[in-house]
């Protein structure tokens, strides 16, 4: 399994949301806290109240080494929910990395422990710990269904999750995408046009009559 993922990771986000029929991928806002972050691993979804990071110091407590936490807050970016503590816990448990579909803050500390974070957002405002939702129970991040197992995969144009169930298919077509790609790249190189090599000659020649 870690090879499935490992193989998965090294392959863009863009290319894994199109080899899955352009499914997959969060909405544009959840980005890396920094350009040059890499992120893969299994997902472990937490879901939170606004402004209330209860369920991520939970869910740190019960990560695997590999885990990915996805945590939903409901779209919230008025609460910084992660920062430099539970960072360093969860480099400590093996935690791969975080998506949040809320606020993180000490980003600048962050950064500096190499720990990937992909957030919609950053705000030095703290939040409550009253209320825990769910930890390992499926959630919805970035406007896309998590499951605990599934592979999330961030580098800098965003975020995608493959189906645990569908990793080695999605791997198959996306290292063929990366080939095909490989060889109009080639083929470009020598001369040839876009509009030839990706058939859209037909569709130029339509809009001239």
């Amino acid at each position: 399994m870690q090879e499935l993922i490992t193989a998965i990771g090294r392959i863009p986000t863009a290319t894994l949301h199109e080899a899955m029929g352009r499914r997959g991928a969060m909405l544009s806002y959840i980005k890396p806290i920094r350009s040059g972050m890499k992120l893969v691993g299994r997902a472990l979804p937490v879901r939170c109240p606004a402004a209330d990071n209860l369920g991520l110091h939970a869910a740190i407590a019960m990560a695997k080494p590999g885990d990915v936490l996805v945590a939903s807050m409901d779209g919230n970016t008025e609460g910084g929910a992660w920062g430099e503590i539970a960072t360093v816990a969860a480099q400590v448990r093996g935690i791969r990395g975080l998506v949040i579909d809320g606020a993180v803050r000490d980003t600048e500390r962050i950064c500096a422990l190499q720990f990937p974070v992909f957030a919609k957002g950053v705000s030095i405002k703290g939040t409550t710990k009253k209320t825990l939702l769910s930890v390992g129970q499926p959630v919805v991040c970035g406007g896309v269904l998590v499951n605990p197992g599934d592979i999330v995969v961030g580098d800098d144009d965003g975020v995608v999750v493959v189906p645990l169930g569908e990793a080695e298919k999605v791997l198959k077509a996306a290292t063929e995408k990366e080939r095909t790609e490989a060889e109009i790249l080639e083929q470009i190189r020598q001369g040839k046009l876009t509009v030839d090599l990706l058939g859209l000659r037909p569709l130029l020649e339509g809009e001239k009559r």
